[in-house]
């Protein structure tokens, strides 16, 4: 068995033999959670948060010693479903896929995991999630995205609004992969009036803010230098929060 002190593990890579030694060394399961099949604008590709999930994941995961698991594709995202590609569970499917991989790895002695979460909408899901594990004795923490790099977007943001595809989310893209992005295609798509989530059609704004090009904000203000400050300030909070939860 190789010397893994201080090192995270992907879990997939073991044979289950090594995994059941593995999980005994571990305080902590990390369960990166970003959508391979949802809408970000003309800009970007339907895998963003995806490719921003595993990106984190690795920078999280060498610093932090933990268990990693493989990144969860698909979640609950009903925001997204007018614009072709996009794919959402249910809330109670993706509540209930949580808990079960929870509970399936709870049984091999780790009680504590850290879902690394990408979306917004996802929280719901996350906090039911986290109550009904935590009656069973195990504790899920979650990132909420919006929150940890807050003071940091706060600084540097320029938009008036908006939280999808947006200036921030584009300029985090800029700064890990930038040449998934097309720059070309950004545009600034911000109606603040609507109900939950976005809508293609401007007869409907019940139903989401109306945009038609999926992009809720100005992703033509974004830029490599905000996405490095916010990517890194994002890190930090991460590696901050598995720190804490480690000592608990």
């Amino acid at each position: 068995m190789p010397d893994r002190r201080g090192k995270s593990v992907k879990i997939e890579n073991l044979t289950w033999v090594e995994a059941e030694e593995v999980l005994k060394e571990y305080d902590v399961v990390l369960i990166p959670l970003g959508a391979r099949t949802k809408e970000h604008g003309p800009h970007m590709p339907l895998n963003t948060d995806w490719i921003l999930a595993e990106y984190l994941a690795e920078r999280v995961a060498a610093e932090v010693p933990v268990v990693l698991m493989p990144t969860i594709q698909y979640g609950y995202y009903p925001s997204f479903l007018e614009y072709p590609g996009s794919v959402s569970l249910k809330l109670e499917t993706f509540k209930e896929m949580l808990k079960d991989i929870c509970i399936s790895m709870s049984r091999y002695g780790v009680k504590k995991f850290y879902v690394l979460n990408t979306g917004v909408s996802t929280i719901k899901g996350l906090k039911l999630a986290a109550e009904e594990l935590r009656a069973l004795g195990i504790e899920m923490r979650y990132t909420d995205i919006l929150r940890a790099c807050s003071e940091v977007e706060e600084e540097i943001s320029e938009q008036e609004g908006g939280t999808h595809a947006d200036e921030i989310e584009t300029s985090m893209m800029l700064y890990i992969r930038p040449e998934v992005v097309d720059m070309s295609k950004a545009v600034k798509e911000y109606h603040p009036r609507g109900g939950h989530g976005l809508t293609r059609d401007p007869n409907k704004l019940d139903a989401g803010a109306y945009s038609p090009s999926g992009v809720f904000g100005d992703a033509t203000l974004a830029s490599v230098e905000k996405g490095k400050l916010v990517v890194e300030a994002l890190i930090r909070s991460i590696v901050d929060e598995l720190g804490l939860f480690m000592k608990e």
